[in-house]
């Protein structure tokens, strides 16, 4: 250890097993060997430098833990949190996030929560991978679209099987024809009593559409006049039929009226609000949603998390 002598190289460990690995002050270690906390200070000092002493940081091999702290201090997040892995397909991807998300899940839930689900391929993933759930309250944050096995009728039941707690599916199209079907659909009692928990949700989990046919089930089922709309309107991203622009700001269209889903409000209402979404294609569309307020913490891959660092805001409020 440098200029030490081997009998000095003795004591600094012995020091440092005593700080490190029995958890004594500086001042009760001064004491036993008769040294000052500063001169003990100085010799821990010199056994990190030196190498004689090495910390490491063993994080889940699954999450990248710098990346992940990088991207939620830059974003101004509640939780971060970086997939590790090189995903050669969207398939992958997705159950690279799922699983991520899945054990999030596990960890923020409780049996007091109320949670709400949103819909998305990527979330399908998520429910697959859930293996621990308390009985906690589930509803359904808008009505089906797309694809059945993977809407929100089917993860609220995907879930529940886990969890066991009371479940609130809506069994409704997402857009309707007119404001008045939708009017006659929200007075059902099955639906009334979902949309009436919307006020109360704790914990919702959300999957980010992008403004492209295969980024965003909404877009792909919308007419050529509606994608039209959207792109003059220059909506960014989706979440949960909530559009917003590139500046994070909701934008209304013509057919939000007649859209059975939770609302702009509700939503911004939710404590914790956790996103899980990837890929490059989806970089504009996840920084949307990050700026808008509404997401608390986002689940992602390596590639999005740098490209997402660097168009992050100058500055951000940290929302732990």
């Amino acid at each position: 250890m440098g200029s030490m002598g081997p009998a000095e190289v003795v004591r600094a460990a012995a020091i440092a097993r005593r700080f490190y690995f029995d958890g004594k002050s500086k001042m009760e270690i001064g004491a036993e060997y008769g040294l000052s906390r500063y001169k003990v200070a100085r010799i821990l000092d010199a056994c990190l430098e030196s190498g004689l002493v090495r910390i490491e940081i063993n994080t889940d091999a699954a999450i990248d833990a710098d990346l992940s702290e990088r991207l939620r201090r830059a974003y101004g997040l509640r939780r971060a949190l970086v997939a590790t892995g090189s995903f050669t397909d969207f398939d992958g991807l997705r159950h690279g996030l799922g699983r991520v998300a899945a054990d999030l899940l596990s960890e923020v839930v409780t049996e007091s929560d109320v949670l709400g689900v949103g819909w998305g391929r990527t979330l399908d993933a998520m429910a697959q991978h859930v293996r621990d759930l308390p009985p906690c309250t589930i509803v359904q944050m808008s009505g089906v679209v797309g694809d059945v096995q993977a809407s929100s009728v089917d993860l609220v039941r995907q879930l529940t099987s886990v969890s066991r707690g009371p479940q609130y599916p809506i069994y409704a199209p997402l857009i309707m024809s007119d404001q008045r079907m939708k009017a006659a659909l929200a007075r059902q009692p099955g639906v009334a009593t979902a949309m009436e928990l919307w006020k109360r949700i704790t914990v919702a989990v959300v999957a980010v559409g992008s403004l492209d046919l295969t980024g965003s089930q909404v877009y792909a089922m919308l007419s050529d006049q509606g994608r039209a709309e959207l792109d003059s309107l220059h909506v960014a991203a989706e979440l949960c039929a909530i559009q917003f622009d590139a500046a994070g700001r909701p934008v209304r269209t013509n057919y939000s009226g007649r859209t059975l889903a939770i609302s702009y409000q509700e939503l911004s209402a939710v404590d914790e609000v956790i996103a899980i979404a990837g890929g490059h294609q989806k970089v504009e569309a996840i920084r949307a949603s990050l700026i808008s307020d509404v997401v608390t913490s986002l689940v992602t891959d390596r590639e999005t998390a740098v490209s997402l660092l660097r168009v992050a805001p100058d500055e951000s409020t940290d929302r732990a």
